[in-house]
């Protein structure tokens, strides 16, 4: 997985849903209502679709940059995220103070 060191332009970043495994899938697959019960099998269900993605990790760095709380992305969940983002924050916080 790679974590883009600096959103680039929408217009660029957008590009890679074309070839997203979700395009023609049902979207409310991807966006579960809780994370028990029957939110569990949906979950699995969206990353297996995921998992066969060829633009995962261009749909997770959108998903981390562009702070997408709700939702399926990249094959990761909403808590998921939120780890990856902090840690991608502090590179971030990190680098600006190096420089």
């Amino acid at each position: 997985m790679a974590i883009l060191n600096s959103p680039l332009p929408w217009d660029a970043t957008l590009e890679w849903r074309r070839n997203a495994a979700c395009q023609e899938g049902d979207t409310d697959l991807f966006f579960p209502i809780g994370v028990t019960g029957p939110a569990v099998a949906q979950i699995e269900a969206a990353k297996a679709v995921c998992g066969q993605c060829p633009v995962r990790a261009e749909c997770l760095d959108f998903a981390i940059t562009s702070n997408q709380e709700f939702g399926v992305w990249g094959g990761t969940t909403e808590d998921e995220r939120r780890v990856l983002r902090r840690r991608w924050r502090a590179t971030q916080r990190a680098a600006r103070a190096a420089s």
